[in-house]
């Protein structure tokens, strides 16, 4: 597992989706995953450390895990099948540690209220991870190379079906990354 933190989220001016950016914290590798709105809105009020009047779903969530006695340990981007990720809740209650199935943007939204560490699987990130190449600003989808361990780089079809998503990291300014992620 890569600890990752986020980034920014990014809305795209063509059809207004939403698309969180994570970044290895120790690297230039980024992770890009489309969420919704509703998401989207509570991950950036909170890194803007906004406080709504009324608290929302993951407030409730985080508030309720607390209250309960459970401790949120850290969250992971576990998976990916086609186009579609896969996260885990990890916490600890009574003194077992559960992992509870998630989507990554639900995921996310806790974490950043927990103030818990955010992890990407090594094969997710192998698979759909971004590297920015240096020569020509594009965005390159998967490792880059090709892959001696079987199944680990995306197949074909994967990348095919991915080509809209790399599409719409293209027309991201990677460059200017670090600046918007507290804006929202």
């Amino acid at each position: 597992m890569r600890e990752m933190v986020i980034d920014s989220i990014r809305v795209s001016l063509l059809n207004y989706s939403r698309i969180v950016i994570l970044k290895e914290k120790d690297a230039e590798r980024f992770l890009p995953i489309w969420i919704g709105q509703p998401e989207a809105e509570a991950i950036a009020l909170k890194l803007q450390d906004m406080t709504p009047p009324r608290p929302m779903t993951h407030d409730l969530l985080y508030h309720m895990v607390g209250d309960l006695g459970g401790v949120v340990n850290h969250v992971v981007v576990s998976g990916l099948d086609q186009e579609t990720f896969f996260a885990k809740i990890v916490m600890t209650a009574d003194n077992k540690t559960i992992a509870v199935d998630s989507r990554p943007s639900d995921a996310l939204a806790l974490a950043v209220r927990a103030k818990v560490p955010i992890y990407v699987e090594e094969s997710v990130l192998d698979r759909a991870g971004v590297h920015m190449d240096a020569e020509t600003g594009k965005a390159v989808v998967g490792d880059g190379e090709s892959s001696e361990a079987p199944g680990s780089s995306p197949t074909e079809g994967e990348i095919e079906r991915m080509s809209a998503f790399k599409d719409f990291i293209d027309t991201l300014d990677l460059d200017d990354i670090g600046d918007s992620g507290k804006d929202g």
